[in-house]
């Protein structure tokens, strides 16, 4: 074998070693032995040792724990399920079964910074939802262990009914933080429970400068019983990747009636612009206290309502330029004294910010009946399913625009998914949606188990299916199909450390070993599974080509990738290769090393690909 083709692992982007490069390449002083000296790197950045350890800082039982839990590696991968899909070829949506977790770690290469929006309806911690049970040692039998069991409770009486939700959302978050564009957004669902615990999480992952806003919303009329009062609100928090690149959208409304006319055209009356309420007398700002030229050439001052003097909205220069272009209206009272406005002649629609209480269009009460009204049934399958208008506006808040890519990693009932597709029919879009969801059992006593929905992510699908039904017969350009992935154990083969004294489960596992990839998966679970460490969005259009003999995939329009893991009648040869630069010139050539005819094919193809300046890589 050529010793200097890389091969590739099995394991996701390893974020702490990106991390470290970073700091390495801006700070090399700082690392002694390939290790970091944090005292020299906080010297140099003019923050000194003190040994004051009474610093305020958020601490629980566990942090450092929930460090290593998101900077380990994911040994997993996602497998893809066309059966279970809909226009799986040519659908640039996301559903993806597995633990977020894990997901998200597998994401991280492909999605690092391209993600516009992010929204999560994460468990309240009422003491009845499922708590996400991590294990740093082998998070993937975790994950399959998980996915045989049902809601879990998580009682105050544990002694660790706080720590074990932050030890769920800290490394979840910080993951997610990697993903969000420069001008992304989140925005969390919160209750009582937890929203102070959140709010210091979401400061330490995104940065206290970067808080958006606190949205109360209005969740249920008539509200829940409680000993005090009753509670009917919950939250939303919002956070953004870096404040001062947001641009926030708002709701459209309808323009200003321009209903009078002078001899520059229509206009409308608009704002009075002598400033009443608080802060409009003169003392409270002398300098817009000052006069202009009144109808007939007097000076006209801004006087109150109660005849003392005031001070103007506007500032004296463009005070004076719009008096000047007529674009003011003066009415005099019957003291003499003036009221002046300004006159409006655009009357195109304008967008209206969003306030911080959301109410009636937003309830839980509409998320139901929006199930309701899919699914036609008389019962919910969720009973505090988000309302698609919720969603809908949130995107709009965001300004998620053209192609951008929206991602739920509690995706629950796939609102986020819905409102996606509505978002596009309604405006022309083709903005993405990535949905995530642990696939939990259906409890089963409940509704959606009765019609034979073995867990969450069966009516999130089927959700999808439903509502891009309904959107498709409104606006045919719409994108509303998606591709299926499932969270599963790498393609490849890798030794298998655990303990056994079972001579026949040894042997099965050194005759694993001639094989690169397991042979219970098919090509499409290899070619996705390269993509996702590659870098390469799975979104990206997927051919299968030949090469004489040889099955071969071609991955993005003008073939960046070429894949190739077919042996043919006899293993790929020299020419083989030859025929792939020639024919597709892609940028890389990804090929199994079992499936090479021998060492002597495998070395030929290294320095054919060397001449053709194409980089190759080997499973």
């Amino acid at each position: 074998m050529v010793e200097n083709i890389e091969k590739i692992s099995g394991l996701s982007m390893d974020i702490e070693g990106v991390n470290k490069e970073k700091l390495k390449s801006v700070f090399p002083e700082c690392f002694v032995e390939g290790k970091l000296d944090i005292d020299k790197l906080l010297n140099l950045c003019g923050e000194y040792i003190d040994n004051d350890f009474e610093k305020y800082k958020f601490e629980w039982k566990g942090k450092s724990e929930c460090y290593k839990i998101a900077g380990k590696c994911s040994t997993g991968t996602l497998r893809p399920c066309p059966e279970e899909s809909v226009n799986f070829d040519i659908t640039k949506n996301m559903y993806i079964e597995g633990d977020n977790l894990e997901v998200l770690k597998l994401l991280q290469t492909s999605y690092y910074r391209k993600v516009k929006m992010i929204y999560i309806d994460p468990p309240y911690n009422t003491g009845n939802d499922f708590v996400y049970e991590d294990d740093f040692k082998d998070p993937m039998a975790k994950y399959k262990e998980v996915t045989q069991q049902t809601t879990k409770s998580n009682p105050e009486t544990m002694g660790r009914f706080h720590t074990n939700w932050l030890n769920m959302m800290y490394p979840r978050l910080r993951l997610a933080s990697n993903l969000l564009r420069d001008d992304g957004v989140i925005f969390i669902s919160i209750d009582d429970n937890e929203v102070t615990n959140l709010r210091k999480l979401c400061d330490e992952v995104f940065g206290e400068e970067n808080f958006v806003a606190q949205i109360t919303r209005e969740a249920i009329k008539g509200g829940s019983q409680s000993k005090y009062l009753r509670i009917t609100h919950d939250y939303i928090l919002i956070y953004a990747k870096n404040l001062n690149n947001i641009i926030f959208g708002g709701i459209e409304v309808e323009g200003i009636k321009l209903n009078l006319q002078d001899e520059k055209g229509a206009y409308a009356k608009g704002r009075e612009l002598n400033k009443w309420g608080a802060g409009s007398r003169r003392e409270d700002s002398p300098s817009m206290w000052f006069p202009i030229k009144g109808p007939n050439g007097e000076d006209v001052y801004p006087i109150r309502n109660d005849g003392s003097e005031g001070r103007w909205r506007l500032g004296k220069e463009k005070m004076h330029k719009i008096v000047a272009e007529g674009d003011v209206i003066f009415e005099k009272r019957d003291d003499g004294t003036y009221i002046v406005y300004e006159k409006l002649r655009d009357g195109s629609n304008r967008l209206k910010q969003f306030i911080s209480i959301f109410k009636d269009d937003y309830i839980n009460a509409k998320g139901t009946e929006d199930i309701k009204k899919l699914f036609t049934i008389e019962r919910s399958y969720f009973d505090y399913a988000k309302p698609v208008n919720l969603i809908l506006d949130l995107i709009k808040m965001a300004n998620v625009a053209e192609n951008d890519i929206v991602l739920d990693f509690f995706s629950g009932s796939a609102t986020t998914a819905h409102a996606v597709m509505q978002l596009n029919a309604e405006d022309g879009g083709n903005r993405q949606f990535i949905m995530v969801q642990l696939p939990e059992l259906c409890d089963e006593k409940s509704e959606a188990f009765k019609a034979h929905y073995k867990n969450i992510c069966e009516i999130g699908k089927e959700r999808i299916r439903h509502a891009g039904k309904k959107i498709h017969e409104q606006n045919e350009d719409v994108d509303t199909g998606f591709k299926v992935f499932k969270l599963d154990t790498s393609n490849l083969v890798k030794w298998d450390s655990t303990p056994t004294e079972d001579k026949d489960e040894i042997y099965q596992r050194m005759s694993l070993l001639k094989e690169t990839i397991k042979p219970d998966r098919n090509d499409l679970d290899v070619v996705y599974e390269v993509m996702l460490k590659l870098g390469i969005p799975l979104d990206y259009p997927l051919e299968e080509v030949s090469v004489n003999d040889k099955r071969a995939y071609s991955i993005g329009e003008d073939c960046l990738v070429l894949i190739c893991l077919d042996y043919g009648k006899d293993g790929i040869t020299a020419d083989d290769v030859k025929l792939m630069c020639e024919d597709y010139t892609p940028a890389k050539i990804v090929a199994s090393e079992q499936a090479f005819k021998d060492d002597v094919s495998l070395s030929n193809a290294h320095y054919i690909l060397k001449d053709h300046n194409i980089e190759m890589k080997l499973l």
